[in-house]
């Protein structure tokens, strides 16, 4: 296979203390891939007063996938970058509960969905402002039944559902329903019931792409008995799709059917392009501290390998995590263990060298 490279940024606070071992445990496996680390963030405005330098941006175009640490603020650009600059319209926030997580539930066996994220549209284009800008337009709120102009002084924000953003991505979450091979189910949810416009076309288009997958089982709910559902039996569910603000909400709760943030790992796609981070933040209440759970970060490296083709490798990877929890003797804090993030990163590294097929 040819080489690879991916370009890490190493993030913010705590951020680092995840990466650095994850990104030598990669290195360890002996892949035809070029790690690159660019000046990003706070180190490049110390450097050059710019936080995305324009030698950084090359080294994510040249590159064939980025994998990137939570950030505090002073990496925003370049993350901004990777999202809508690279078009990554799909946010894929896998669900799957391995024997050793601390979960809250008293059944947590069997959940394995996965949360597929619109990742460019709806609240998250930032088109906000003072509601007085829109008196011109002369809107009326059918359901307030008063002129928009009789609720200011006040803030707007737009919610923009486009045919071809929501066409693609459910499309990619049908395709997604098919490669798992698990259950075969695909689920839609929205508040199509009070947003008929913008979430009612979601929606629409979704049942209309759903008569192209006949081996697919297609189910939709309003979002609020969504989130009951995904509670009371999240074992019910396989690949789940929705706008980008219910997902971002959504995904962040059915990592905590497993046991928190930090087990959470995250992919973005798009047409041509992608990247890899731990859904969790940069942890600055822990930072230094050595306990920060590294296990986002190193199933998030398991889909980046997964992304570049290194199929038995990702999948080598996860087993080793997966061990590391089955025997429970070297766990962080959030999962009631006392072993420090170094310890876990050690462990999983030589699962790896026990069990390197």
């Amino acid at each position: 296979m040819e080489n690879k490279t991916v370009v890490v940024v190493d993030g913010d606070d705590a951020s680092p203390e995840v990466m650095i071992p994850t990104v030598n445990i990669l290195e360890s496996m002996g892949l035809p891939i070029t790690f690159q680390r660019p000046l990003i963030g706070q180190q490049a405005i110390d450097v050059g007063g710019n936080g995305f330098p324009d030698e950084a941006r090359k080294a994510i175009d040249n590159s064939d996938a980025t994998f990137f640490g939570s950030t505090s603020g002073a990496s925003t650009a370049a993350l901004f970058y990777l999202r809508w600059g690279k078009q990554t319209y799909a946010n894929v926030r896998p669900c799957l509960w391995t024997p050793g997580y601390k979960s809250p539930l008293a059944n947590p066996a069997g959940i394995d969905f996965t949360i597929i994220r619109e990742n460019l549209e709806d609240l998250y284009l930032g088109l906000e402002g003072d509601i007085e800008e829109l008196q011109a337009l002369n809107l009326y709120s059918k359901h307030a039944r008063t002129p928009l102009s009789d609720l200011s002084p006040g803030k707007y924000a737009v919610k923009a559902i486009t045919e071809a953003g929501s066409e693609r991505v459910i499309r990619f979450a049908f395709e997604q329903a098919r490669k798992r091979n698990a259950k075969k189910r695909l689920t839609v949810t929205c508040k199509y019931n009070m947003l008929s416009t913008s979430d009612g076309l979601f929606l629409e288009i979704a049942n209309s792409i759903a008569k192209e997958y006949p081996d697919i089982e297609y189910d939709h709910y309003i979002v609020d008995d969504f989130l009951c559902r995904m509670i009371v039996n999240p074992q019910h569910f396989d690949v789940i799709v929705m706008p980008n603000l219910y997902g971002d909400i959504m995904s962040d709760g059915a990592a905590g059917l497993l046991g928190g943030l930090g087990l959470a790992p995250s992919g973005c796609y798009g047409q041509d392009y992608a990247y890899f981070e731990s859904a969790h933040g940069t942890a600055p209440d822990i930072a230094g501290k050595n306990v920060i759970n590294p296990t986002a970060t190193l199933l998030s490296a398991a889909m980046l390998l997964e992304h570049l083709s290194f199929h038995s490798q990702a999948k080598n990877l996860v087993n080793a995590v997966q061990r590391v929890y089955a025997t429970g003797k070297v766990l962080t804090p959030d999962q009631g263990g006392n072993s420090g993030t170094t310890d876990f990163s050690d462990a999983v590294s030589e699962e790896l060298s026990i069990h390197p097929e």
